[in-house]
């Protein structure tokens, strides 16, 4: 693809914005770490959640949609559809309480609600993994999904195409150490318009160039056709897939459903919330703007998002059947089938993917490092304005890692499943935490260490592969169930976190009473929070309304209005039920 003068100009003018945004920023920025990582604690819910869907958004999630199409049809979009279950629950069950705790990082919280030794070690040990090595993964991929989209454009080898990433990343880096969160929030706004723009329209003359969607849908059919003469079955175009489904097997589509989304750990989607998505809800004002920026985030983020990267990915099943790298199918369709005048639009639009991520995890890492690390353990007591200056230097520091870690991945869909296995049995004690007293940091020190053992124990010794459905059903299970049985063990063979800082968490967090009934009562003065199961409530009508939401607008693209609108109607009275019962019961419960 060759750029014009234009393209350039456009590409120009982007950057600069984000550079102004920094320096606009960069003396608040400049006043405290409280200030540099959750904002000062006044974000509005919709600049807060829509931060959430632009790093969400990224550069390697359209092109991990695109093969997961090509691969397991529609269908293999669970892999990730599953995690509204998570997403949702965190709206009412969770966002509330880590508003309520008043950290800066969700990693601080270990040390709010365990004690001692193995609390201190927790801390930092999350800290390094979380903060450096995982996020180091995750910036490893985002460079690769950048690079893909750099050499298929322009030709180029894949190591020239990752070390083009770095000046851009350099870039990221730039503004988000001078401007700490603040900046990234206001930048994922424009780049999150940006983004979602110039994706529906390649959805747009990405049906166009196979002809409009009823000729789509008759290609589709076709190849399906094909597959089925040569011992296949089902459908590309299916949501859910058969029991005897080639495209997406039945039990890998039963662990996603039933078992992932609960038990496993993913940046953005974690049990109970976490990460960045913590970070977020730290930002917000107040408790009714954290759960409202939740709700903005994963109805946005499943509901609108995934179809016109989904439409873009069936149209290049039917015109790029040949490609060994299915990913890159999203590539070739910007690259052959958009107006030339649109192209340096499309690219800075993948640009603004790529940086409003890398500025999140640069900046969410370097909160883990200097709060919870450096300062916790090496450096306390020292000035505001040293820590922003470590904070700033830890922020380069992440970059040149992420960077480095580009040249050792080949797939971004393959580093989503590792990330998934290592963290597979975790998020049962990341959810009961809250309610339940009884859990300690043993017990999280032994769900992480037996889950990331028994992941790669499975892979290495008995050649399990996550990337085949079948055998990453099976890494889910096992894991799962060996990780649960060795935490719960170990909660009741160690000693539970003495009772006056039970108390403490308790008095600041107000958690549901059922599960903390012995600390309870010792804090008569804290009205008990009996909305367990209204709870439960809304996040079965927010499920609801996200997923019919969801498959009403994919029916509705792919041709069945009917279906369409029958789910469009039980999207809105879920929808509508849910708030008018949560306005009635619960907005009293926090400022309305």
């Amino acid at each position: 693809m060759r750029l014009g003068t234009i393209d350039w100009v456009v590409i120009l003018v982007y950057f600069l914005l984000n550079i102004a945004v920094g320096l606009y920023f960069r003396r608040k920025a400049g006043t405290g770490t409280g200030e540099f990582f959750v904002s000062g604690r006044d974000a509005a819910w919709w600049l807060a959640g829509t931060s959430m869907v632009a790093t969400t958004f990224s550069a390697d999630t359209p092109l991990a949609v695109t093969g997961l199409v090509a691969n397991n049809g529609i269908a293999g979009n669970w892999l990730w559809w599953n995690y509204a279950f998570s997403g949702m629950m965190t709206v009412f069950l969770f966002a509330r309480l880590w508003r309520r705790s008043e950290v800066i990082t969700d990693v601080e919280l270990v040390e709010l609600r365990y004690s001692g030794g193995p609390a201190a070690f927790l801390r930092g040990f999350r800290a390094i993994y979380f903060g450096v090595f995982m996020s180091s993964i995750i910036m490893g991929w985002i460079n690769l999904a950048m690079a893909k989209v750099i050499l298929t454009t322009m030709g180029i080898e894949k190591k020239e195409a990752i070390l083009l990433c770095l000046p851009i990343m350099f870039i990221a880096m730039l503004y988000s150490s001078l401007s700490g969160l603040r900046g990234v929030l206001w930048t994922s706004l424009f780049q999150f318009v940006l983004m979602m723009g110039m994706t529906i329209l390649l959805g747009i003359y990405s049906v166009k160039a196979v002809g409009g969607l009823a000729a789509m849908k008759e290609k589709l059919t076709a190849l399906d056709a094909v597959r089925a003469a040569e011992g296949g079955s089902g459908s590309i175009m299916d949501f859910f897939p058969s029991f005897d489904s080639a495209w997406l097997p039945f039990m890998a589509f039963f662990v996603f459903i039933a078992v992932n989304w609960w038990a496993t750990w993913y940046p953005g989607a974690e049990p109970g919330g976490g990460g960045y998505v913590a970070q977020r809800i730290f930002c917000a004002k107040d408790e009714k703007h954290s759960l409202w920026a939740t709700m903005w985030f994963n109805v946005a983020h499943y509901a609108l998002r995934p179809w016109p990267w989904i439409l873009t990915a069936l149209a290049s099943v039917i015109l790029y059947p040949d490609l060994i790298d299915k990913e890159v199918g999203f590539i070739h369709m910007m690259t052959d089938h958009m107006p030339p005048a649109l192209r340096g639009l499309m690219l800075a639009s993948f640009l603004a993917a790529y940086m409003s991520t890398i500025a999140t995890h640069l900046n969410w890492g370097a909160s883990y490092f200097v709060n919870d690390f450096y300062q916790r353990f090496l450096a306390p007591n020292r000035s505001e304005r040293h820590y922003v200056a470590i904070s700033r230097l830890a922020t380069l520091g992440l970059m040149m890692i992420g960077g480095g870690v580009s040249f050792f991945l080949e797939s971004v869909a393959d580093a989503w499943q590792l990330l998934i296995n290592i963290g597979a049995g975790t998020g049962a004690v990341y959810l009961l935490r809250w309610y339940w007293w009884r859990i300690n940091a043993w017990s999280e020190i032994a769900a992480m260490s037996t889950a990331a053992f028994v992941a790669i124990l499975l892979q290495a010794g008995f050649g399990l592969d996550p990337t085949k459905n079948l055998d990453f059903a099976h890494l889910i299970l096992i894991t799962v169930s060996i990780t649960s049985v060795v935490w719960i063990a170990v909660t009741f063979l160690t000693s539970p976190v003495p009772k006056e800082k039970l108390l403490e968490f308790y008095r600041r967090t107000r958690p549901t009473a059922a599960g903390w009934q012995p600390i309870a009562m010792m804090a008569p003065e804290i009205p008990p929070d009996r909305e367990g199961w209204y709870n439960l409530k809304y996040w079965l009508l927010g499920c609801a309304m996200v997923y019919l939401s969801m498959f009403s607008i994919g029916k509705f693209l792919l041709g069945d209005p009917r279906v369409a609108a029958l789910l469009a109607l039980g999207a809105f009275v879920s929808g509508y039920w849910l708030y008018r019962d949560f306005s009635r019961r619960g907005w009293a419960r926090f400022g309305e």
